[in-house]
């Protein structure tokens, strides 16, 4: 998965948050522009927000950590961030393997 991320200058806004497809993987039509915010922060939370939205929409009773990162990678909406933070990037697929997790966890 490809966050396409550009490096950018996280002090600089706005910034905006883009989704693509991973089932629809490098095709940039699927592309869409999930919003644009004022700070890294604001960015940063709308990102994470879909990833646990598409997990949530994904887990099924008794599915495993596993079962649910592969899910996602290969169907689930892959959001980035630009421009992207120096510092501290976002990665959508280290993000979903961590809520991944911490969701089937209990």
């Amino acid at each position: 998965m490809g966050n396409n991320q550009e490096n950018g200058d996280a002090d600089a806004g706005p910034f905006q948050v883009f989704v693509d497809d991973n089932f629809h993987f490098m095709d940039e039509d699927e592309r869409y522009k999930a919003g644009e915010f004022a700070t890294y922060e604001e960015a940063l939370a709308k990102a994470q927000r879909i990833v646990d939205e598409e997990l949530a929409n994904f887990k099924k009773p008794g599915m495993t950590a596993d079962a649910l990162y592969k899910l996602y990678a290969f169907a689930g909406e892959d959001p980035f961030i630009l421009p992207a933070s120096k510092s501290e990037p976002f990665s959508s697929s280290n993000y979903a393997r961590a809520q991944s997790h911490l969701l089937c966890s209990g």
